[in-house]
């Protein structure tokens, strides 16, 4: 055990039951914290950095359950999920001291439970049938309670993530795709596969269901000393006599306290309602780029909502290099995204990728595209008051280009005005230079350049000078001049090579 390790161990057994909190644990054996009742914590005692923040508020997942049941995929026998689990349990009893002080920490906290299972219900019948179909026992399904309490956006000190906590290299080990625009250690569908693949594995290697929950928690490397160590002793190698780390000794009976109250809430004065046994959410085709807002919004369904069922984007643009991919939607929602985005005739996108010059500002980036020096920061991951580095590349509200690409940063010369062919625009309520762009079919450095504009901010009722469109006869004229001088400058290119030669040479002198 580490220092550190040692020390959170401390922490959390003095304040058990002083402070309104539950320490969780994930696959590393690392505490997570989740605010139960943030008003009445006494923040100095807990390290910030574990910070989970919650939904104080009751989960609004039953909003969107689909009002009719899929005969092909609901268990008619049970119409309660949690009864499904029930009948599925096949690990052995965890009858411990250990196993009652989970109980009663989870029966003092009926507020912290019902948010917890509020969560669940989004993604617990998926999990129930992903653990079926591999024949694993019901209650694995139930182990995300113990790692992140159903919070798909959970993270660790240690930088373990999503409702699995997988530690980033575990996760790029499974096939977990982490960069600058996912991360699908959070992605709910590739991330129980992952972690049901992974304990598959350990189950082979240490023959039990609960050394495998151990290697889980606390790594391979952990459990086999521990099991070398007490054969050489000549002690049993089972669970309950390992020298195991105490966050590991305390991960198996927390899983079976949970499994009791899911089992009898009644017997700790806990009340859980109802889990529908049908899916909650459906895989939908989305296009190779859209705004997740605008997902939401064609889904009709909140942006919360969206991002818990699809809490692997790291930015407000969903991508995928070329291709169609799948997003999660509820099932109530999912013919309702189809039809809208079937309907909907305007760009998908509003943001491209802005390459930043070396010791270019963020406050002035934000000043040209129109946008809060804050939210930009927000948008891409930056910190508030940290310095960002040169020549790298940002997302910045789009202008003329809808897509997202490596060089929508420049200024294409095409779509600035020629021959000052301009006409006048009354700012209305809601329109930016970004939104004018797009109108206008320009860019934001060329609205800038024709009003004289220091920064991106325009003003209601404000005239803006903007491209007029070209007729027919002059898009033709402009078109026989450039073909011209193109023509002008390839014959003076092959021309005069030698001056040009000694004037280069003349200049790197001075230098």
């Amino acid at each position: 055990m580490t220092l550190k390790s040692a020390l959170l161990m401390l922490l959390f057994s003095h304040t058990f039951i002083a402070i309104n909190v539950c320490a969780e644990t994930n696959l590393e054996g690392d505490y997570i914290v989740i605010l139960d009742s943030p008003n009445n914590v006494n923040k100095d005692l807990i390290d910030p950095t574990f910070n989970i923040s919650p939904t104080l508020k009751t989960d609004p997942a039953h909003s969107y359950l689909p009002d009719i049941e899929n005969s092909e995929q609901t268990d008619n026998s049970a119409p309660d999920l949690r009864q499904r689990i029930i009948s599925g349990y096949n690990m052995p009893q965890v009858e411990s001291d250990f196993t009652k002080n989970h109980e009663a920490w989870y029966a003092a906290r009926p507020d912290y439970v019902k948010r917890m299972i509020g969560r669940s219900q989004r993604y617990l019948y998926h999990i129930v049938v992903e653990v079926e179909k591999r024949g694993m026992p019901s209650e694995i399904a139930l182990l995300p309670m113990v790692e992140s309490a159903f919070n798909p956006k959970a993270n660790s000190v240690s930088k373990a993530s999503g409702i699995w906590q997988f530690m980033p290299a575990t996760g790029k080990s499974f096939g977990l795709k982490q960069d600058w625009w996912v991360d699908n250690r959070r992605n709910v569908t590739a991330a129980t596969n992952a972690a049901l693949t992974y304990l598959q594995k350990l189950h082979v290697m240490f023959g039990t269901w609960d050394l495998a929950l151990a290697a889980y928690n606390a790594g391979e490397g952990t459990v086999q000393r521990a099991i070398d160590k007490n054969r050489r002793k000549g002690l049993p190698t089972d669970y309950a006599s390992l020298p195991l780390p105490a966050e590991t000794r305390n991960y198996v009976p927390k899983l079976q306290a949970i499994k009791n109250i899911m089992t009898q809430p009644e017997q700790f004065g806990l009340n859980i309602e109802k889990i529908p046994n049908r899916p909650y959410f459906s895989k939908v085709i989305a296009p190779e780029q859209i705004d997740a807002k605008l997902a939401a919004s064609l889904a009709e369904i909140s942006f919360e909502e969206f991002s818990s069922l699809n809490p692997e984007y790291n930015r407000p643009v969903i991508t995928e290099n070329g291709n169609a991919h799948e997003i999660l939607l509820p099932v109530s929602a999912a013919n309702t995204f189809k039809a809208n985005l079937a309907n909907y005739n305007k760009p998908l996108v509003s943001w491209q990728t802005y390459h930043m010059k070396n010791g270019e500002r963020m406050d002035k980036i934000a000043k040209k595209f129109g946008i809060d020096v804050n939210q930009l920061r927000e948008v891409n991951g930056l910190q508030p008051k940290g310095k960002s580095g040169g020549s790298q590349s940002i997302l910045v509200p789009s202008s003329g280009d809808n897509t997202i690409n490596e060089s929508a940063g420049s200024t294409s010369a095409s779509n600035k005005p020629t021959n000052g062919n301009t006409k006048d625009h009354i700012v209305k309520p809601k329109e930016t230079l970004a939104s004018l762009g797009r109108l206008y079919k320009t860019d934001i450095d060329t609205l800038m350049q024709l009003n004289q504009l220091d920064s991106g901010e325009i003003q209601i009722g404000q005239t803006l000078k903007v491209p007029a469109p070209e007729s027919q006869k002059s898009k033709e004229k402009n078109q026989a001049s450039s073909k011209q001088n193109q023509k002008n400058v390839v014959e003076k290119s092959g021309q005069n090579k030698s001056s040009v030669k000694k004037s280069s040479n003349k200049k790197s002198k001075k230098r």
